[in-house]
């Protein structure tokens, strides 16, 4: 399989299993070891799992730059 198949492959995964895939490359190319960085993932699966269950909603993107860039307008 040349780079081009593999990349079409990748890209036709469902979403989490894409994130799955480009998050083991890069941990390839700079593997975490700091105590940040084990901070930072302990957050993101807890964030994870409370939209899977329901317990947080997630807003449009742009719903929240909105917001962002209105507090810097005052």
């Amino acid at each position: 399989m040349n780079t081009k198949e593999l990349i079409d492959k990748a890209v036709s995964l469902p979403v989490e299993e894409r994130a799955l895939v480009v998050d083991s490359l890069l941990r390839s190319l700079n593997q975490p070891e700091s105590e940040i960085d084990k901070k930072w993932a302990t957050v993101a699966k807890r964030r994870l799992a409370e939209l899977r269950t329901g317990s947080v909603e997630a807003a449009p993107g742009q719903e929240v730059f909105d917001k962002v860039w209105k507090r810097f307008e005052k």
